[in-house]
């Protein structure tokens, strides 16, 4: 989801995230925190303006295509934490090492149950974006650990800024529980306070002793990072596209009779044996062609025509 970008309130167009970090009189343009906020400026606002988060943003998302945005962050946030993991002694990102705080792989696992049951494993695989993503982390993890700064800079503190617009607006526009149960990734239970959070992990990382070299490498990264993202979510949205209209209100999903017919619910329910099942689509063009019904639908139409002449004279 969208990194680094602070929330506030949009107007008709739905939740919006900019980018707003607090003014600090102690930080030098040449600290790790500032380089970083000032040289991924044009990846934030590129990711803010992809479809499939403005359309987030708007309430627009689908339950299923929601689902797998969260498979896609199970697998980015397995990697990141194992690489963490092995890192976690290592000068170059011990100081950025904050599993009790941070850490979602367990709160994804929650959520993965929530949304596909207890056999969630056997239902779920990595996209190809997300495993190019997933790649990287562990490349850069195992070769050059120094870059993994800029990794967890970038998901984390976007979790604890925009991530927390997305939040909102999932738990309202999929009528999820008021509990949170499927948004555990966004809940943070043991920072009692993000932005404060936030400045002493800015502080952490300004206080990380590496070269100017390296300062740009991580910089490059982030922005490397940004790009991972940007291609799960174009990838996202290809497939929410492609996706039947869901049912409003919990509602029967139905289709127009266009496209595939072995997507439609009901023809898999036949397939795997419910005599029972039938398309409400077709069962209705079907009823609609018969003489009878034909009959009975002129007669409604003349008779409803006759009550609103006779309401309007």
């Amino acid at each position: 989801m969208p990194s680094v970008m602070e929330s506030s309130e949009g107007g008709d167009e739905g939740e919006s995230l900019r980018y707003e970090e607090l003014e600090d009189d102690s930080v030098s343009p040449t600290d790790l925190s500032e380089l970083l906020k000032e040289g991924t400026k044009e990846s934030h606002d590129r990711a803010e303006n992809t479809q499939f988060v403005k359309d987030f943003l708007k309430g627009q998302i689908k339950k299923e295509l929601f689902k797998l945005a969260t498979t896609a962050l199970y697998f980015t946030y397995t990697a990141l934490e194992e690489e963490m993991d092995r890192n976690k002694d290592n000068p170059v990102f011990a100081p950025l090492y904050f599993p009790l705080e941070l850490h979602r792989k367990e709160a994804l696992i929650k959520d993965m149950k929530y949304f596909y049951g207890e056999d969630w494993k056997e239902k779920i695989q990595c996209s190809d974006a997300t495993q190019q993503y997933v790649d990287r982390i562990h490349h850069v993890g195992q070769h050059e650990p120094e870059l993994l700064v800029a990794h967890a800079y970038t998901r984390y503190m976007g979790d604890l800024s925009g991530g927390q617009v997305l939040k909102k607006v999932a738990q309202r526009a999929l009528k999820l529980p008021s509990t949170e149960e499927g948004i555990q990734f966004y809940t943070f239970e043991n920072i009692s306070n993000a932005q404060k959070f936030k400045q002493l992990y800015r502080a952490r990382l300004n206080a990380l002793d590496l070269d100017k070299n390296c300062k740009e490498r991580i910089v490059e990264e982030a922005n490397r990072a940004f790009r991972f993202n940007m291609e799960v979510f174009d990838e996202l949205d290809k497939i929410g596209r492609s996706l039947a209209e869901e049912a409003q209100d919990g509602g029967v999903p139905v289709h127009d009779g266009k496209g595939d017919v072995r997507k439609c619910p009901y023809y898999a329910d036949k397939l795997a044996g419910n005599a029972a099942a039938g398309c409400p689509y077709h069962t209705a063009v079907a009823l609609a062609k018969q003489p009878i019904v034909q009959l009975i639908l002129a007669a409604c139409v003349a008779v409803a025509a006759g009550a609103a002449a006779w309401y309007v004279m």
